[in-house]
């Protein structure tokens, strides 16, 4: 799972951040090395109360009227009709909604929609150039990286928050970045192979 910037200032928790808090649990070595993040006050709204949500989703800007209490990814999906970010375990267990976050990997779940208030979402719609895969989408596509597919964005998501942050990881520096992301199918070895393959097509110039 990515690791959260020091100094981050955007509201909310990062995935490192709250697996550091709650305990590994059944992502394992997810929270090796974790710093906890510096969580700024979220707006106190009452949870039936209609709040206006100004966000750039994807470099589009996008305003909604959403109940306080409404997650990210309800919005994401319902408001916006991004339904790429996945609904499973719904308890920031299993990674299929990643998005990123002010670039920052985090769990579309777990978060409240107003903590994204003012900040950029990349969802795995937005790693399109056009009608093109993204290098990360060709790379799972190369060397089959998925099986169902189901956890297949949020798997996308997840290596694309890692290769943010370093162009060219290590083995076990890919098998940290997708830790939070849990795969039913098993099929670890080829997104591992994925991830690698997507670094060097970003290194060759790809976005």
């Amino acid at each position: 799972m990515s690791a959260g910037r020091e100094g981050n200032d955007r509201p909310g928790v990062s995935r490192r951040g709250f697996i550091t808090s709650m305990g590994a649990g059944v992502v394992g070595t997810a929270a090796l090395g974790a710093r906890p993040c510096e969580a700024a006050p979220v707006p106190v709204v009452a949870a039936g109360d209609a709040v206006t949500l100004n966000v750039t989703v994807n470099g589009v800007p996008r305003r909604a009227v959403v109940e306080a209490r409404t997650t990210l990814l309800e919005v994401l999906r319902g408001s916006l009709g991004l339904t790429g970010a996945k609904p499973a375990c719904e308890r920031g267990e299993c990674g299929a909604c990643t998005v990123l976050v002010g670039g920052e990997t985090r769990y579309a779940c777990m978060m409240l929609a107003v903590e994204a208030e003012g900040a950029e979402v990349t969802t795995v719609e937005g790693l399109l150039d056009g009608e093109a895969l993204g290098p990360v989408q060709q790379a799972f596509v190369e060397k089959d990286g998925f099986q169902c597919g189901f956890c297949t964005s949020g798997q996308v998501m997840a290596v694309e928050g890692l290769l943010r942050r370093k162009k060219d990881p290590t083995r076990e520096e890919i098998r940290e970045g997708v830790s939070g992301n849990l795969c039913r199918c098993g099929a670890y070895a080829h997104i591992f192979e994925a991830a690698s393959r997507a670094a060097e097509l970003k290194r060759g110039g790809g976005r």
